[in-house]
């Protein structure tokens, strides 16, 4: 009996399982079987500001079932389907609902770049929201009209970043990190050695923040016909948590209006008679048929965005985007398609492993002898991310990108304090000199501390040698704008670490240059793990991620961090800091 009942849980469970599984593809299925849209005369794109941006995201059929409200926008299709709508006759505007965008500062302004193309067709674009958090509004600032709810608030306060730093907890619970760096303002390691930013540290990031916070209001003043000043007093006295009444009277706001009475007003431009505002969402206008002939000649695009780490389990608490040597696999089989005739390397990531970056950049070199590889940056490509950048035959940048952070560190904690106040005891027997090296319950001894910094320093001359070789430049001059200092789009071009400044179609057009291409067609290839595997993953991920975000809150984050440093092994290539949207 037993045996019977083990047995018939065994089966219902793999039936379970594979209903489970079926159910998932026939929603994908559905998905991405989509019927073509063609919209009706006078239609208004109706762009629905909301949720995470990312570079290139995949459509998660789970999310609603699991009750998730977070909705996930793709650059890319934001992108394409401005383009649509710019060229599609029944689409007469964009009207612009700005809720709860959470974008980098680069990404914005690709999508400003892009509404500004849009309204040279002579179409409108109108811009609402109850409240603008600052980085939607950078990006509706371009609209012909800007409208704000009555009782709606305009947060333009400027930018901040703090960090925490735990040296003091740490020594209160017995734990001692042994910092391992190269690079003056590497900061990733101050947390765990000082007490406040180093001086260093505070200017780069004075800097590359002003940069890219005059980048901002210099747009706004622009697009508003007021002054840089303007906006600044506006940020500087307050007026963020004023009667929405002072957004009018500071002339960043064009009117007051109700929901309704926006639409109204988008509906009367668009020439509409029904009673309803017809409008069509990015769903409706990614599905609208173009005509796209398949050419002989292709340009690869290569999306490389998140961390960069080892190919290793994923943590069913982390579905976010990694950068594995799956890329690097990816750039051998573009290498050796002769259809393709050029690539472009989408690179957005903060580094991670400097062992997986070098693999990454030894394909690229190895790409670059057969044909064009152009990177086009998104918000950062910083340290390892800008280490499998530098090969490439040219770099494009978005302004406001966070790149450079040449430099690399390694971290060793010293746990003996907090074993002697648990009364933890440890012993050992080992058959050579440093076959316990990185044994966490002993001080680190210094003949063992000379090893790992020279470890580190080594690495960061391959570091420099890598970016000197790419840029044509000497490790000498490399150095001097390196030691792991955080430059902005801008400001690396005037340094040499970049060439261009303008999003992916500049690096798309860029590649075509380069190879020698006036008609071709796009092929676009994602750097992650197949996709069935990596979909069902990600699913059931979603699954224990829901459950943990509702016990843990607004500290998930914190959990999800824990849990990353979990699976970071070896000599690091890392951006310095958590980077927030704006």
């Amino acid at each position: 009996m037993m045996f019977a009942s083990a047995l018939g849980v065994f089966v219902a469970v793999g039936l379970i399982s594979i209903v489970f599984i079926f159910t998932i593809i026939g929603i994908a299925s559905s998905i991405n079987s989509t019927p073509d849209y063609s919209p009706k005369s006078n239609t208004v794109y109706k762009l629905t500001l909301d949720g995470s941006l990312s570079d290139n995201t995949e459509e998660n059929p789970l999310a609603m079932l699991m009750g998730e409200t977070e909705k996930a926008l793709s650059l890319k299709d934001i992108l394409s389907t401005i383009q649509t709508a710019k060229e599609n006759k029944n689409i007469s505007g964009i009207y612009i609902e700005a809720k709860s965008l959470s974008a980098g500062s680069a990404s914005l302004e690709a999508i400003r770049r892009a509404l500004t193309d849009f309204k040279e067709s002579g179409k409108f674009v109108i811009a609402y929201s109850d409240n603008y958090n600052q980085g939607c509004y950078y990006l509706c600032s371009v609209a012909d009209k800007v409208f704000l709810n009555p009782q709606g608030t305009l947060g333009l306060v400027g930018m901040a970043s703090q960090t925490m730093f735990y040296k003091e907890l740490l020594k209160k619970v017995g734990v001692d990190m042994m910092i391992f760096k190269v690079g003056t303002y590497k900061g990733a390691v101050e947390p765990f050695m000082l007490d406040k930013l180093s001086d260093a540290n505070r200017e780069q990031i004075q800097s590359y923040m002003s940069t890219i916070w005059d980048n901002v209001t210099s747009g706004i003043a622009e697009s508003r016909n007021i002054s840089t000043e303007d906006i600044n007093n506006f940020a500087n006295l307050g007026y963020a948590f004023a009667s929405a009444e002072k957004t009018v009277e500071c002339k960043l706001v064009d009117e007051l209006k109700y929901r309704p009475e926006a639409e109204e007003y988008v509906k009367g431009l668009a020439g509409q008679s029904n009673k309803r505002l017809q409008t069509a969402d990015i769903t409706k206008i990614k599905s609208i048929k173009t005509i796209n002939r398949e050419k002989a000649d292709r340009i690869a695009i290569l999306y490389a965005e998140g961390e960069i780490k080892p190919e290793v389990s994923s943590s069913p608490y982390n579905v976010e985007q990694a950068i594995t040597e799956k890329v690097a696999t990816e750039l051998i089989k573009l290498k050796n398609d002769d259809n393709i005739k050029a690539v472009v390397f989408r690179v957005n990531s903060p580094g991670g492993s400097a062992f997986v970056s070098e693999q990454i950049w030894r394909q690229v070199i190895e790409l670059k002898k057969v044909k064009p590889i152009v990177v086009s940056m998104g918000d950062v490509a910083a340290s390892g991310g800008y280490y499998i950048s530098c090969a490439a035959s040219k770099i494009i940048a978005e302004p406001n990108t966070l790149t450079g952070s040449i430099g690399i560190f390694g971290i060793f904690p010293n746990v003996t304090g907090l074993f002697n106040k648990l009364s933890l005891t440890t012993d050992i027997v080992k058959t050579n000199a440093y076959a316990d090296l990185g044994d966490m319950s002993r001080p680190m001894r210094e003949d063992e501390k000379v090893l790992i910094q020279s470890f580190v320093e080594r690495g960061y001359e391959t570091f420099l040698a890598r970016c000197a070789d790419g840029r044509g430049m000497s490790k000498e001059a490399i150095n001097e704008i390196g030691q792991g200092r955080v430059w902005t789009g801008e400001q690396a071009k005037e340094r040499g670490l970049v060439d261009e400044l303008g999003g992916i179609n500049k690096a798309i057009e860029t590649a075509a240059s380069l190879a020698d291409l006036s008609d071709y067609s796009l092929t676009y290839v994602s750097g992650t793990k197949d996709f069935w595997k990596e979909f069902i993953e990600k699913q059931l991920g979603e699954v224990k991620v829901s459950i943990v975000k509702s016990v843990l809150g607004d500290e998930y984050e914190y959990f999800k961090n824990l849990s990353n440093i979990k699976t970071t092994t070896g000599v690091q290539a890392r951006l310095p800091y958590d980077v927030k949207p704006l």
